[in-house]
Parts: structure tokens; sequence; C-alpha cells
């Protein structure tokens, strides 16, 4: 992924009371570190944590209207704004498409979600028959993984 590649950190999924503050379902443990989105096109005034996601204040909204008129409308950094990542982590924007081969170099297809029933990341893999499978994004099942490709053991191939 280029540096300068956006990334989603919340969707705005609706309004909240009528002074403009918006509904987020956010995707970042704290959004409240970014400020500038979309390019700047929007300004984080405030956040805080609401009964149905997050409940914020962007600086270009000031009424019910205009925050419902923005419903669906994701919010974006550049890559190079998020925090650097330690051995053996990674972002999922980051492993979103990725090519998936198996340990023996077999295309096996691509990432296309990624997802946490509750005991760490499932990668779910397209394969080029549109048919899909899930692997835990674990060592066991993922030996390597890189800008480029993911590996996946054949084991916890379906």
């Amino acid at each position: 992924m280029r540096p300068d590649s956006p990334v989603t950190l919340a969707v705005i999924i609706g309004a909240h009371g009528v002074t403009g503050e918006v509904r987020l379902k956010v995707f970042t443990e704290d959004l409240s570190s970014y400020k500038v989105f979309n390019g700047g096109a929007l300004t984080l005034k405030s956040v805080r944590h609401g009964s149905n996601g997050a409940i914020a204040r962007i600086a270009e909204v000031t009424d019910r209207n205009a925050a419902e008129a923005l419903r669906g409308t994701e919010l974006t950094v550049p890559r190079s704004a998020l925090p650097p990542l330690e051995p053996g982590e990674y972002y999922h924007a980051d492993l979103l498409g990725l090519p998936v081969v198996s340990l023996e170099g077999e295309a096996l297809g691509q990432v296309v979600a990624i997802d946490d029933f509750g005991a760490g990341d499932v990668i779910e893999v397209e394969r080029p028959d549109k048919k899909r499978f899930m692997v835990p994004m674990n060592a066991d099942a993922v030996p390597d993984w890189n800008a480029e490709r993911l590996v996946v053991d054949t084991a916890f191939v379906v």
C-alpha cells in the first residue's frame, strides 16, 4: 500500500440530534488523535462514545440535514498518518486485496475481508472461481505475509 493511499477509520452512519452531530462506526481504537479527514474536506472538532457507536462533531456540518446528507461517508486519512507498526502487527487495509498463496506457491485467491468474531482476526479469501474460505490470522495458518502476498498453510484451506 502506498503511503498516500487513503485508509478508512470511520464511516458516518447517521445524524445525532438537530445541531449537526453525526453517529460513527469507528474502525480504530482512538479516532480523536486524528483531526483532518478526506484530504482536508472534514475536520473533527470532538468525538465521544455513544450507545450506538461514536458521536462526533465535524466543523463543516452545522445542522441535521447536512449530517444526514453525509450518511455513508467514509472518514479517511493517508496511510502515512497511521502510527508505525511493531513486528508481527498489520493494518487490515494492508492485507485487503493481497494475493494468497499456499506454502507450495500455488495461487489460492486474494484477501477480500477481515473479520473478528471475538477470538482474533479471520481472513476471508476469495478463490478465482469466486468461492470463499476463511483462515485464522495466526502463525499456524498464516506463517508468512508481506506487502506482496499472504502465505496460507494448506491444512487450513477448505
